[in-house]
């Protein structure tokens, strides 16, 4: 019998895909436990190389739970393990810099070098090329260009679980606290397919850090060039993994953003939309998200035909925390009403996967990024079904077509019955003797469902106003969003707009702004100068109210001050405290009150501008050995604002920027050490920025001092110099910087220094 005619692809390099690889040996890999047991596997039999590409990564992540208590082998001592067993192996781990808003569910030691220390030959780096608001989001594992992974699990911890997604499993737990079932899929691929997502991952390691890796291959010397290749034809296939496909081409599609000139890759939507015009009788999604608009509007035209296929959406019922629910969740409810809308034939069916059992607002994670087509196409991968999967993130999918394979036909059907099964509670023979006698998967989903596992259909939510709507629509963009964009959206003038943006707050990716000098206040911010009266009134009442002005009484207080003054060693401490107090936002003008009651106005002075140029100088010399990741992560959504500051002139904006900051004392400094503005510069503008504050404190002290020991000395002229000069400089400043600023913009100044 010959074999069926092949039929046409859908994949276009260079349009849908990246590049057509074979796979030797290919495998679907479906949940945490799975993957995490193939991965220990084949990581044990690298000789040469292991790639890591994630969004995130976690060293005390749990690679293998076997039974009650008993979980073994921690991701970051394995791999440190690894490295010392083989003196010639090296370990890439290229994770996203992500924002310090997701500091709080990751692990902050690899980045100040806490906690996990990576073996020498582990080099752990961070990938902070992304436009703002983008990430780095492929989930990628290859081992000596031989064997590789991809799909939607980071090695991370909150991704284990197995494929019975038990409400109560006592593995599933962080520290102590619980976490929902988990649900994910991988693509397991050996060959020419593996080989080529070494060469992604190596281009993405040469773009984030400026170093070049040279395949596994390459790396032996030529007279053992012969011994290399023996090495490299040793398998490093799991032994857990069973092989669902030989000899299968692999589709390898890319999201990239368009940064630093670049027009970005969209692949990855090119080929959702080429695959759901292909359909001819169903359409299997399972995703996170379900938000991105151009497929969207692919799947409603699909419904909207009288013969089309059918649509069967998997996605997780609850959001995590209110922010996502606020913006995904909705955006995925319009999406939702859209296609249900445009279904005039009832084959639409969004559902989620449900198990009795579990925790109140909790829900299944269905964090799978997969679309099956027929029992012709499936496709697995990191991209999310969200518009920022489309061409803000970096993304990486894999897709198998059948092409008229029999064998390729039978695996493809078979994953779906398989995740079927898993959703439903049942064998996956039930789900494919329903499948067959239903002749469609709705009528044979319904067939199957139960009271305690089973899949629901998505409720039908609260419709919500189209002004939130393209509001909240700023946390799912195609691309960054400008400041010009964001000032469309919030430009209507109803009340509903204002409270929609006062809810939403949190939302905008505020990095993405550039500064408008003509939003910048020129008054004087009468808020913070009312608080501060409020906390002087609050003191003065605790100090002639309460016992503590037996304590406080005025002569005691100087004594005190003064006699501490006279050991040797205490002008230096001065000096030295102003700089701890810079990086914690301790106020100085207090450590000045204290040197000018101890030593008088002139010393007193003196000492506070020696600390502060002290205080300055230390945060400049870490700005210049701070990598370029940790001082964004320092400087966050205050960095483009200093940067537009200090490109125009070194002295003057330095004094500028000190006399009206933009941003916290040490932070400045080191945002001018990253860029490396010249010291003499940075430390004059210090100097001369700080002056007048640090004067008004001077003042300030020597009167409160006089004032302590006689109030009938105090010189109120003094005082209200002081105060004219500070607000009049601050004014003159704040007007020229303002000038300065919208100059830039008007005539298209770019950074000329990036950090």
């Amino acid at each position: 019998m010959s074999a069926p005619a092949a039929t046409s692809s859908l994949f276009q390099p260079e349009r849908n895909c990246w590049r057509v690889e074979k796979a030797q040996r290919a495998t679907f890999v479906v949940d945490g436990d799975d993957y995490f047991r193939a991965f220990v596997e084949a990581a044990r039999g690298a000789k040469r190389s292991i790639l890591i590409s994630g969004w995130d990564f976690h060293s005390r992540t749990r690679l293998l739970c076997r039974g009650p208590n008993d979980c073994e082998l921690e991701l970051g001592d394995f791999l440190n393990d690894l490295a010392r067993r083989n003196r010639h192996l090296h370990i890439h781990i290229l994770i996203w810099d992500y924002p310090m808003i997701f500091g709080l569910d990751r692990e902050w030691g690899p980045i100040y070098g806490l906690g996990w220390q990576p073996h020498r030959r582990v080099h752990f780096r961070y990938d902070n090329t992304h436009p703002i608001g983008g990430s780095h989001h492929q989930k990628i594992v290859v081992v000596d260009d031989a064997v590789a992974f991809n799909g939607g699990i980071d090695l991370t911890c909150r991704r284990w679980d197995t494929n019975a997604h038990s409400p109560d499993n006592e593995h599933r737990n962080v520290k102590g606290a619980a976490y929902p079932p988990f649900h994910d899929l991988m693509m397991a691929v050996e060959g020419d397919a593996a080989r080529a997502l070494g060469d992604l991952v190596r281009e993405r390691w040469r773009k984030a850090t400026g170093d070049t890796l040279r395949p596994p291959a390459k790396q032996r010397r030529v007279f053992r060039r012969k011994a290399a290749a023996e090495e490299m034809k040793v398998s490093r296939w799991p032994q857990s993994l069973p092989v669902h496909l030989s000899d299968v081409p692999i589709g390898i599609s890319r999201t990239e953003p368009a940064i630093n000139g670049s027009n970005g890759v969209r692949e990855i939507e090119a080929l959702y939309v080429d695959m759901i015009a292909a359909a001819k009788n169903s359409i299997y999604i399972e995703n996170q998200y379900f938000t991105a608009d151009k497929v969207g509007d692919a799947l409603a035209a699909r419904l909207a035909e009288p013969d089309g296929p059918e649509v069967i959406l998997v996605l997780r019922e609850l959001s995590h925390g209110w922010l996502e629910e606020l913006t995904m969740q909705t955006l995925r409810t319009r999406l939702v009403k859209k296609l249900r809308d445009a279904d005039q034939h009832n084959r639409f069916r969004p559902l989620y996967p449900f198990i009795t059992g579990l925790k109140e607002g909790t829900c299944i994670d269905v964090h799978s990024k997969m679309i099956l087509i027929d029992d012709d196409i499936v496709r697995i991968g990191s991209a999310n079904l969200a518009n920022r999967s489309m061409g803000l993130d970096t993304e990486c999918d894999l897709t198998i077509e059948a092409r008229g394979r029999k064998d390729v036909q039978e695996k493809i059907c078979g994953l779906r019955s398989l995740l079927l099964a898993e959703h439903l509670g049942c064998e996956v023979k039930q789900v494919s003797e329903a499948v067959a006698t239903a002749s469609n998967l709705r009528d044979a989903i319904d067939a199957l469902r139960t009271e305690n596992r089973t899949l629901k259909e998505l409720q039908e939510l609260p419709q919500v106003s189209e002004t939130l709507l393209n509001v909240v629509s700023v946390a799912d963009p195609e691309k960054p969003v400008a400041l010009a964009d964001l000032a469309q959206i919030f430009s209507a003038s109803t009340a509903e707009t204002s409270m929609a943006s006062q809810d939403v707050a949190d939302v905008v990716p505020k990095d993405s702004e550039r500064w408008d000098p003509r939003s910048a206040r020129t008054g004087p911010s009468w808020g913070k100068l009312a608080g501060v009266a409020l906390v002087l009134i609050a003191l003065t009442a605790v100090w002639q109210f309460t016992p503590l002005n037996e304590y406080l009484d005025g002569n005691r207080v100087t004594a005190w001050a003064r006699e501490v003054g006279k050991s040797w060693w205490v002008p230096i401490l001065t000096v030295l405290a102003f700089t701890p107090a810079s990086y914690v936002m301790f106020p100085r003008p207090l450590i000045t009150l204290f040197a000018v009651i101890a030593y008088g106005p002139i010393w007193g002075f003196v000492i506070a501008m020696t600390g502060i140029q002290v205080a300055a100088w230390t945060s400049y010399v870490a700005g210049r050995r701070l990598d370029p990741g940790t001082v964004r992560r320092m400087a966050g959504a205050k960095l483009d604002k200093i940067l537009q500051v200090l490109r125009r002139r070194g002295l003057l904006a330095m004094t500028a920027l000190r006399l009206v900051p933009l941003a916290p004392f040490a932070v400045e400094g080191v945002v001018a050490g990253a860029i490396r503005m010249r010291l003499w510069e940075f430390l004059l503008g210090t100097a001369i920025g700080i002056l007048p504050g640090t004067l008004t404190s001077t003042v300030f002290g020597d009167q409160l001092s006089t004032w302590l020991e006689d109030p009938g000395r105090i010189n109120y002229w003094a005082i209200a110099f002081v105060l004219f000069l500070l607000g009049g400089a601050s004014w003159f400043v704040r007007r020229w910087l303002l000038s300065s600023a919208a100059t830039s913009s008007r005539h298209g100044v770019s950074d000329a220094r990036t950090v």
